[in-house]
């Protein structure tokens, strides 16, 4: 009976995050569908001298790498403050409404010194209905009541699942489908993991994988007839069986740091990851067998867009995003891995109505044509600074408005086209 009802919930939510004609709140990391791609029209296709208007700044937020959530008019996102992690939720005018403890931040543990300089709040939160989920560091999964703040439960995975804290703590955003929250512990109790949304309580978890965590999020996919999470652990990409967690199949990706952190894009039955450190990327076929197993075919391989954590973005048949290091800004095809440009830089992204939105780790913003042709520029500026670090989150188009996150500040932009 559980499984029925699990698969009735799998089927109207995986429409609900696949589909590219829905629409909803920027519910979680990159989106309902998580593709990062926005539902938005009507953008400006061009920017002035200096940028668009400036909306508000927000402060007190905490310092950290974790982008927005938006849903019912209110923004949220996490940061560390005096070495804890805090939950922050802001109205339409980044006015704060609500801020709530969500545990020891990452650099209250043991670090290298090497290390501290990448302090911070990683993972972004989740909304669902009237509840918001996180998960720190740490790893301290919690939910809260969305208008008030309120815990309503939280979980540690480390005593949970008896896990190891990743080597840069979770960075993990948490994924809701129906009545389940996915998860991924990287435990020996349970490396991925299935909970219920209202109580916590575990209904499945793998405990066949044992490797290191990535530093990614799960992705939602049908393939071959199958529901299932695509991810990124330190060595391999992953896909599990959305009804009961067991491992469907697997593939060998790894860099020489084992620090995986590109979320992976399914379209059409094929699987994308990237991998920086000279990772490169990967384009899998995997292949429903008669006896219900998997095989997974390579496609391609190049050392070309070795993204290190800004992420890549599908769009038209192109692949666009960064490689590690000095390689620059790149499109690649995505049925055949050719490269069609490069360009200098290296940042997160985000697309919205035609447009990439490119932010630099310096803080440089650019306005740029999605266009296999060329690197097609039609603005920049240079960002604001809300403190120390480089300019690691991702940026978020919703609403109308472009919002970029430094450091303890969030910024608000509006960047609609001219109004009649």
């Amino acid at each position: 009976m559980f499984h029925r009802r699990f698969l009735l919930f799998l089927s109207l939510d995986i429409f609900i995050v696949l589909s590219p004609v829905a629409r909803a709140d920027w519910l979680c990391f990159h989106g309902p569908r998580r593709d990062n791609l926005s539902s938005d029209t009507g953008l400006a296709g061009s920017w002035p001298e200096g940028g668009p208007p400036l909306l508000w700044t927000a402060s007190d937020i905490g310092h950290g790498y974790s982008s927005v959530a938006i849903a019912d008019g209110r923004i949220f996102t996490a940061g560390m403050i005096d070495k804890q992690t805090y939950v922050t939720a802001l109205d339409w005018a980044g006015r704060q409404l609500w801020q709530r403890l969500n545990g020891q931040s990452w650099e209250a543990g043991e670090r290298q010194p090497w290390a501290v300089p990448y302090s911070g709040s990683r993972g972004t939160p989740t909304v669902d209905g009237d509840t918001v989920y996180h998960l720190s560091e740490l790893g301290r999964l919690t939910a809260f009541d969305v208008a008030t703040g309120q815990e309503r439960w939280h979980l540690g995975l480390l005593e949970t699942f008896k896990a190891e804290p990743p080597e840069y703590g979770y960075s993990e955003s948490v994924l809701i489908l129906g009545d389940v929250l996915f998860c991924c512990p990287a435990g020996d109790a349970g490396y991925a993991a299935a909970l219920d949304k209202a109580t916590g309580r575990t209904r499945w978890a793998n405990t066949d994988v044992k490797d290191p965590a990535g530093n990614g999020s799960f992705v939602a996919a049908e393939i071959g007839g199958v529901g299932q999470f695509v991810a990124l652990s330190a060595t391999r990409v992953l896909a599990f069986a959305v009804e009961d967690g067991r491992l469907l199949w697997e593939y060998p990706f790894a860099n020489d740091r084992e620090n995986n952190a590109a979320d992976a894009i399914v379209k059409d039955g094929l699987v994308y990851a990237s991998s920086g450190y000279g990772g490169g990327s990967v384009l899998l076929r995997p292949r429903r067998q008669a006896d219900d197993t998997f095989i997974v075919e390579q496609v391609w391989r190049t050392d070309l867009l070795d993204n290190h954590h800004g992420g890549v973005i599908l769009v038209d048949g192109h692949l666009y995003g960064a490689g590690h290091e000095a390689r620059g800004w790149f499109c690649l095809d995505f049925s055949t891995g050719a490269q069609r440009w490069q360009s200098n830089g290296k940042g997160a992204l985000t697309y919205a109505d035609g447009m990439l939105y490119c932010c630099e780790e310096k803080g440089t913003l650019s306005l740029v044509r999605a266009t296999p042709k060329q690197w097609d520029a039609a603005g920049s500026f240079q960002l604001p600074r809300g403190g120390s670090g480089l300019y690691w989150a991702h940026p978020v188009v919703f609403g109308g408005r472009l919002y970029v996150r430094h450091s303890d500040r969030l910024f608000a932009y509006d960047i609609r086209g001219a109004q009649p």
